[in-house]
């Protein structure tokens, strides 16, 4: 069984002190976010459906009352108000929201077979988005918060088959712009949409196993590799940072360089 990457300490700690909520947490990017804040001095609090994943995330980082765990359904309001609840009576504030959780696979029912309840459950990580905002911003304001909410490059191309996931994205990117400029000065948005990301060594133990990846796979990145959740908590702890401190309403694109690669049909 494969192993995750222990967590990565910053030769300086741009978030020192600041707590952190993570939805989606537990597993794949959002777990390597929730572990470039720990590893850049911040506190953080993870929300995610998958408990086995998220008590394992505790037991392996051994941060004792600088990581906390709390099951988190974003699609149900009441959930997402003891989320929060439980941050402020843990460490008494909040300076950060990563809007990640959502349903990760793009390719869902051909558009003329999907009913309703099938989109609406596909547009979840949206959905979360404005839930988990809304009951954080008020603690957010009060000490210059951010927000960053994970799109994807599918909100800027696309495959077959592949639309609620991108209406969900591309939304999370609309969403990003308006609300910086609704909740700003007080609290900076930007949004990240990452590209392939290899997460199958990022997941619960029982399902956590080594990635297989072909030479071409890495290759058709411009930087010769496919991507790692490390790479999207780089970024993460920037934005989250008073390092950004001048950066608002924008969405970072964080792929490898494979938007900006021409491909032409052999």
């Amino acid at each position: 069984m494969s192993t995750v990457p222990p967590i990565a300490t910053w030769p300086v700690a741009p978030l020192h002190g600041r707590v952190v909520l993570v939805t989606g947490g537990a597993n794949g990017i959002g777990r390597g976010i929730a572990q470039a804040v720990l590893g850049a001095g911040g506190r953080v609090l993870i929300g995610d459906l998958d408990v086995e994943a998220g008590q394992a995330c505790l037991a392996e980082w051994q941060r004792g009352d600088d990581a906390a765990f709390q099951r988190l359904d974003i699609t149900d309001e009441t959930s997402v108000r003891g989320f929060i609840a439980v941050a402020l009576q843990r460490f008494g504030r909040i300076d950060g929201l990563v809007n990640n959780a959502g349903i990760a696979g793009p390719h869902g029912t051909l558009l003329q077979d999907m009913d309703w309840e099938e989109w609406q459950r596909r547009l979840s990580s949206l959905h979360g988005a404005f839930l988990c905002s809304k009951h954080a911003l008020p603690a957010l304001s009060v000490d210059a918060g951010a927000i960053i909410n994970i799109a994807s490059t599918r909100a800027w191309q696309s495959e077959p088959h592949s639309e609620a996931y991108a209406a969900a994205k591309g939304g999370l990117v609309a969403f990003t712009h308006a609300l910086a400029i609704s909740a700003g000065p007080a609290v900076r948005v930007n949004s990240i949409s990452p590209g392939w990301i290899s997460t199958d060594a990022w997941q619960a133990p029982s399902r956590r196993h080594d990635p297989q990846y072909s030479a071409s796979d890495h290759a058709q990145h411009p930087v010769g590799r496919v991507g790692q959740p490390e790479d999207i908590g780089a970024l993460a702890v920037y934005l989250l940072s008073s390092l950004s401190g001048f950066s608002t309403g924008q969405d970072f694109i964080i792929d490898g360089g494979m938007t900006r690669k021409m491909i032409y049909a052999e």
